[in-house]
């Protein structure tokens, strides 16, 4: 009985020991701070467009190319012939989750990737775990953002950031 007593709070205080680092993860980056620019004019939403396609079409990808502006909403969307319907709501999301949290989905499909407390991630409203939705910035602010849709998530990344370089050249 006495070593009962000895042993109970010892087993606990280890347990309790052993059980923190468990729950322990390495703290998210907090969001980037990259402002808000007015939304992306028609002509440059066309030049995002023009190099998202040339870069699909020089892989011979069918995609589909959503365009939104830096409040969310759609400028252009293309679906390529051929391209699964599937991918025009996965490419507007995609899009939408790049303005809305002004980072790369990559992101969040490498957090989720992680499993654990990142699972999370996928409550999070109107972020996509999908690669393939980028940013647009000018002159270092976010006017839009594009989302590619219908190919691998690093295929879709591929051609969403050839057309986001498209703006630049």
């Amino acid at each position: 009985m006495t070593m009962a007593r000895f042993l109970s709070p010892v087993v606990v205080t280890v347990l309790l020991f052993v059980s923190v680092p468990v729950g322990a993860q390495q703290p998210v980056a907090p969001p980037p701070q990259i402002p808000y620019g007015g939304p992306i004019s028609l002509e440059q939403a066309k030049k995002v467009l023009a190099g998202a396609e040339a870069e699909a079409k020089k892989n011979n990808w069918n995609m589909v190319i959503a365009i939104l502006d830096s409040g969310g909403h759609l400028v252009m969307l293309e679906r390529m012939d051929g391209t699964q319907l599937g991918s025009i709501d996965a490419a507007k999301d995609k899009a939408y989750s790049a303005v809305l949290y002004r980072r790369p989905t990559k992101v969040f499909q490498d957090l989720v990737g992680q499993g654990g407390p990142n699972l999370r991630l996928l409550r999070l409203s109107g972020a996509s775990p999908l690669e393939g939705g980028i940013p647009i910035l000018v002159d270092g602010k976010i006017v839009g953002a594009v989302g590619v849709s219908g190919a691998t998530s690093e295929q879709d990344a591929q051609v969403a950031k050839a057309g986001a370089d498209a703006l630049t050249k």
